[in-house]
């Protein structure tokens, strides 16, 4: 049989695709080419592709729904515009704080010489910064806050009370204790670091801030001495005086520095004690 015989049962060659002799000859006019390369407009005749990724017969897959909006931007625009504002008002009101905060702790300049009174209502008392504890000469004494008061009796009578050594009662407690508090540590210290930095020698305070020191140190006098029963049934205190004992950390013997081991002591006026702060007005 001849090589280019068209009936149904000639021999194909090699490069023609299966199929009929009428396919493979394009017998009708409207026939369609069954190549891969034949020009098609339809998408599935690029090419039937195994499904591969990137073949060109790989249909898309349908788009996903669209996620849900969380956060800011699930709110309506006039609430948007709030949280912004709220947003704002945050960072500016931070980093207010954080620049006086820095103006309190530098050296002094121009800006805190010019607006030292501003810095100072911001910084005080709640945000005040002590640095001690990085300085590079460190304190070398030992500071104990004593205190004692006089008490009226239900007879109508006087009494005055012993020194309380306060400090000493704060140093019991921290003693062996892994987690001491902060009150513990440093309610007694601070208040007194605090008085005298705002009185002169004769005990006189210097400013608003003096007296605010006075109040807050009476206030820990009283509380103190209601702990340790200083006033009994029917009794009142009426007056309390603070004293300190201040002597100097010996230095070590390589260092051939003499100081003095005698104790110096600063005796606080009496204060009287308003009604209040008896009656628990202190807490």
């Amino acid at each position: 049989m001849d090589a280019y015989d068209t009936g149904s049962n000639a021999r194909r060659g090699p490069d023609e695709p299966s199929g009929s002799a009428e396919a493979a000859g394009g017998a009708g006019a409207g026939a369609v080419d069954p190549r891969p390369d034949a020009d098609d407009p339809r998408p599935e005749a690029a090419g039937t592709g195994s499904g591969a990724v990137g073949s060109p017969g790989t249909l898309d897959p349908p788009a996903a729904g669209a996620r849900p909006r969380t956060g800011v931007a699930a709110l309506s625009p006039r609430y948007q515009i709030g949280a912004a504002l709220a947003l704002a008002v945050v960072a500016v009101a931070a980093c207010a704080h954080i620049a006086l905060t820095f103006l309190h702790v530098a050296p002094a300049n121009t800006v805190t010489k010019k607006h030292g009174a501003v810095i100072d209502e911001w910084i005080y008392p709640e945000f005040e910064q002590n640095w001690k504890l990085f300085a590079p000469n460190p304190l070398q004494q030992n500071i104990s806050v004593q205190v004692r008061a006089e008490v009226s009796t239900a007879d109508g009578g006087i009494r005055t009370t012993g020194w309380y050594d306060l400090s000493a009662e704060d140093g019991r407690a921290i003693d062996g204790n892994p987690l001491p508090s902060h009150t513990q540590q440093n309610e007694l210290r601070r208040a007194w670091d605090f008085f005298v930095a705002t009185h002169d020698s004769d005990h006189r305070p210097v400013g608003l801030r003096g007296a605010l020191s006075e109040t807050y140190l009476r206030r820990i006098a009283v509380l103190r001495l209601e702990r340790n029963d200083a006033a009994g049934p029917g009794e009142v205190v009426e007056r309390v005086q603070f004293r300190s004992r201040t002597t100097n950390v010996p230095p070590p013997e390589w260092s051939g520095e003499q100081v003095s081991d005698r104790p110096v002591h600063r005796v606080v006026p009496w204060w009287t004690v308003p009604a209040g702060e008896t009656e628990g007005g202190a807490a």
